[in-house]
């Protein structure tokens, strides 16, 4: 199976959206902010390994808590998407910050802020 076939990017959707509800609905860890979202997941073609990139809204303390939460949930988490998503293999879970949301964001602020001055 290549990387990005479409059995692979019908994987990588299903984990996707497993995780998510697990996130938000499974997961009691304090360390866990409740505005984390996955981005995207990457699952290797082997489905041994899955990258999960995260973006969490808040500071950069409570963004490296939200990792380490996850990451130390991840054996929980594998095992919850094993009874809920059918494959020959359950991938073990990488969860990686996602920053691209924000300095979109702060991109088109900037942008706005030009436009702004430009205008005046």
């Amino acid at each position: 199976m290549r990387k990005n076939s479409i059995k692979n990017n019908r994987i990588n959707n299903e984990v996707k959206k497993e995780l998510s509800r697990i996130i938000e609905i499974e997961l009691h860890d304090p360390r866990i902010k409740p505005m984390t979202s996955v981005v995207h997941v990457e699952v290797a073609p082997d489905l041994k390994t899955s990258k999960v990139y995260v973006s969490v809204f808040g500071n950069d303390d409570e963004k490296q808590s939200t990792i380490e939460g996850l990451n130390s949930a991840a054996p929980y988490i594998r095992s919850l998407i094993a009874k809920n998503v059918n494959l020959r293999n359950t991938p073990e879970l990488k969860f990686i910050l996602d920053e691209s949301i924000e300095y979109g964001v702060s991109i088109s602020k900037k942008i706005d802020d030009i436009i702004k001055e430009q205008a005046d």
